[in-house]
């Protein structure tokens, strides 16, 4: 009686559908969770061939294989490697996982299946396969462009072998990231595991961004050594702008990290707005990628007399005053921070788009005190 009592509770509180036939298929026992999933209720199944559940085009092999199942019968997990499909009562079909198990009473012989929705999985499957065929567009447009424009200065063979071996080097790193993610997603199949699924989601659109970041480096120093950079002031409010600059950076700090700014002065002034963004995103991510968790980094605007500061101070791993004299050129990067992902190019960027808006530009460290990077600009009238 006991037993009785705790297999109903099992079988009506279960959170997977379970089915059960006789040996000529028929449907004897169907649990609630089972019913929701393909929307009947239990009079309208009970004594039907379990092909009512089968999307029509399957059902003539499904008799089959049913037929085969119970002469030859043994039990099998979940999916085994099968692409199934079951057919709701409106007629529409989602993807399953069915685990078979069979048993004999004195009534005779029965068939259990276990029938498991995995349509939300095959969603984030096939998204990741959309998400890393994009990943392979965009690389394949990004690399086709640079080798373009590479190609019409022969000036820039330098850049082009620099590119060739950083690009192998910097590009392992997201694309490691990206093939473990997508392996191990497809190790998580149940639905309490969605959550870890997220997670590695997350981490590929992480890894397919550091991947544009790269390339638009790239694509940057390039249109700089071309000439192609065009200065196009335009009057702004400096504090607004700034705000709104770091609004877009709050993505990247680390636990206990946060940005502090504060501005002097007038706000409204004549620069580029584009070219100063792309300096304050440089220098403020680079605050935050070599400074310790929990630390702040700090900005300064100052516009008083006609002259404009942009201070970016940080915490950090500091530069020595050796790497300092080479701080700006292209390629460049620091004895104590070879181990961090970069590409070499940011503080050249930004040097060169300051000295577009006849700007000048000074570095103030110390190895393990921190660094403030310090750009002066007297803005157009």
């Amino acid at each position: 009686m006991n037993n009785k009592i705790g297999f109903d509770v099992l079988f009506n509180n279960a959170t997977i559908g379970i089915i059960v036939t006789d040996d000529k298929g028929r449907i004897i026992l169907a649990n609630p969770f089972l019913l929701n999933q393909f929307g009947y209720k239990e009079d309208e199944v009970l004594g039907q061939l379990i092909e009512l559940l089968v999307p029509t085009r399957y059902q003539h092999k499904h008799v089959h294989h049913r037929d085969g199942f119970n002469k030859h019968p043994r039990n099998r997990p979940m999916g085994a490697g099968l692409e199934l499909f079951g057919r709701r009562k409106d007629g529409s079909e989602f993807a399953v996982e069915v685990s078979l198990g069979n048993y004999n009473t004195e009534a005779g012989h029965f068939v259990i299946a276990f029938v498991s929705d995995i349509s939300a999985r095959k969603a984030s499957e096939q998204a990741l396969i959309n998400l890393n065929a994009e990943l392979e567009l965009k690389v394949d447009e990004r690399t086709r462009a640079l080798s373009e424009m590479l190609e019409k200065e022969k000036g820039l063979n330098e850049l082009k072998s620099r590119f060739v071996t950083m690009a192998s080097h910097e590009f392992r790193t997201p694309l490691s990231t990206i093939l473990s993610s997508i392996f191990l997603i497809a190790k998580y199949e149940t639905t309490e595991e969605q959550p870890k699924r997220y997670k590695h989601i997350e981490r590929i659109k992480s890894a397919v961004n550091m991947l544009t970041d790269i390339l638009n480096d790239f694509l940057s120093v390039g249109k700089i050594e071309e000439g192609a950079i065009q200065v196009r002031i335009s009057e702004f409010d400096i504090k607004a702008h700034i705000e709104n600059i770091l609004s877009e950076l709050v993505g990247l700090l680390r636990p206990g990290q946060e940005i502090e700014y504060s501005h002097i002065g007038h706000t409204i002034l004549t620069l580029d707005p584009v070219l100063l963004k792309h300096i304050t995103i440089n220098l403020v991510s680079n605050a935050i990628k070599f400074s310790p968790s929990g630390k702040p980094v700090f900005l300064t605007t100052s516009y008083v007399g006609g002259e404009l500061v942009l201070s970016v101070k940080d915490h950090g791993v500091g530069i020595s005053f050796e790497d300092q004299q080479h701080l700006f050129e292209r390629f460049f990067r620091g004895e104590n921070v070879s181990n961090i992902q970069g590409t070499g190019l940011g503080l050249h960027i930004v040097a060169k788009y300051t000295e577009l808006m006849n700007g000048r530009i000074e570095c103030i460290s110390e190895l393990d005190r921190g660094t403030e990077f310090r750009i002066t600009f007297r803005p157009f009238v």
